[in-house]
């Protein structure tokens, strides 16, 4: 692959992965690639950074598949002498991973721990190079793990070693040795970095970049599906969505009319008519003051879309400060409220644990009935609902080909100031099987919304 290739290959790659590459900014890294030069692997990475990627978040996604577009080495022989030479391979015998006891497994540990001690890097990379394609194969030697090497290695044991080489009597249990321990840590994780490095490296080889860069690599957090999200990407989320909360929030206490005016301030517009002889030519009003809406939220919280209710959990609890009152609902074949589960401080998963243990959802079959589920709430909670309400449905729009209900809903969107609805659907599965996206659609405005990004244009749309 010639230079040109596969910087396009890379800019290429980092579109797919999520990042926003235009095509100037790829530009801007050739230009970079003139000054810098490409003997600095190091210099030449800041180089593509400083050029493409915007955000922090970015910046893992970005070194994983520079790592794997521009590795430190590339083909069969990258171990360096003989005796580091991968005992596995295509073709080969793979290595299985041997005993702890095992002699050669206790030399490469002493040689690690001698690495670890002087923090040489550059013969870090060599050892990791020659550790994986000893131990790194699959036990059918088809495939690259860098399970087994970690396994083999085990250098999280070798941190009483390395304290006790650099630590006397009297530094124990202070400063020193916490110093001393976060440095250590560091250079492990270090380690194991390098490892999942080479051991990607081995496999884009046998198996293709493209390929590799999509198993490799998860989309950034702005572009994943809630459907995916896991209790540490919630906590991420719940971070990224307060700022969003508040833009939704503006919106949605807009006035109807922008250019209307408030109350007549008599005061000011008699004092501005005695320049023109007490006639009151110019009129003063005083500015309206804008109130936060009530918010009310409708979630299907059915097996289909439980992940998606993950999240309509996690705006709820965001979009608490931003409105006057929040009422949530949830249903499934039928509607309870869950605002109760909403206490501060609750842990998102927590509050959908509880939901599923205590709300009353369930009316016969527990399958998606959107009408009844509408029935239900227009009949218990429909005074939930005024001119200063705001609200917001969230749901797939699968009603397992049950009635819809649409007039009931059209009412209760007649009585909101403002109905919207967010499907985590991707849109062109709408209105296939069971779906009445379309139907529902024409009585409240839906939108795709499966990722941080999709909400954001909602937010912007309703602006």
């Amino acid at each position: 692959m010639s230079l040109i290739d596969r910087h396009t290959a890379f800019v290429a790659a980092l579109r797919e992965a999520g990042l926003p590459v235009s095509i100037a900014e790829g530009l801007d890294a050739v230009r970079a690639l003139t000054v810098v030069g490409l003997g600095e692997r190091e210099t030449l990475r800041a180089a593509y950074a400083a050029t493409v990627v915007k955000r922090p978040a970015h910046r893992q996604i970005f070194d994983t598949l520079f790592d794997l577009w521009f590795p430190t080495t590339i083909g069969d022989g990258v171990a360096g002498p003989e005796e580091h030479r991968p005992t596995g391979g295509p073709g080969r015998p793979a290595t299985p991973v041997p005993p702890a006891l095992d002699p050669e497994v206790q030399a490469r540990r002493r040689e690690l721990a001698d690495l670890l001690l002087t923090g040489d890097d550059a013969g870090l990379r060599q050892f990791v190079q020659a550790i994986v394609g000893q131990y790194g194969r699959s036990p059918g030697g088809q495939s690259w793990f860098s399970s087994g090497v970690l396994q083999a290695m085990s250098a999280d044991t070798l941190m009483a070693g390395l304290l006790r080489a650099v630590l006397t009597g009297e530094d124990r249990g202070g400063i020193a040795e916490r110093g001393a321990r976060q440095t250590f840590r560091d250079r492990i994780t270090r380690f194991e970095d390098l490892v999942g490095i080479e051991v990607r490296r081995r496999i884009a080889e046998d198996g293709g970049l493209e390929r590799t860069a999509r198993m490799a690599v998860r989309p950034p957090l702005e572009q994943l599906d809630w459907g995916r999200a896991s209790r540490a990407d919630l906590d991420s989320l719940r971070r990224e969505v307060y700022p969003l909360t508040r833009r939704l929030a503006t919106r949605l206490a807009a006035r109807n009319r922008p250019g209307s005016r408030g109350r007549l301030d008599f005061r000011r517009t008699v004092r501005a008519s005695l320049s023109t002889g007490g006639v009151p030519v110019t009129t003063h009003h005083r500015p309206r003051r804008p109130h936060k809406p009530e918010l009310v939220i409708l979630c299907d919280a059915s097996d289909s879309v439980s992940s998606f209710a993950h999240f309509t959990l996690l705006l709820t609890f965001a979009l608490r400060e931003q409105f006057t009152k929040v009422r949530a609902f949830a249903f499934i074949d039928s509607t309870d409220e869950i605002t109760r589960f909403f206490a501060p401080g609750v842990d998102v998963v927590d509050a959908m644990t509880r939901l599923a243990q205590e709300a009353d959802l369930v009316w016969i079959s527990g399958r998606s009935n959107y009408g009844h589920a509408f029935e239900v709430f227009a009949d218990r909670y429909g005074d939930a609902i005024g001119p200063r309400t705001s609200l917001l449905v969230l749901g797939d729009a699968r009603s397992n080909y049950g009635d819809l209900a649409l007039p009931t809903l059209r009412e209760l969107a007649g009585r909101a100031k403002h109905a919207y609805w967010l499907n985590p659907e991707a849109r062109r599965d709408w209105d296939t099987g069971d779906s009445a996206a379309s139907a529902y659609d024409e009585v409240v405005p839906m939108f795709e919304c499966r990722n941080l990004t999709q909400l954001m244009s909602f937010i912007e749309e309703i602006a």
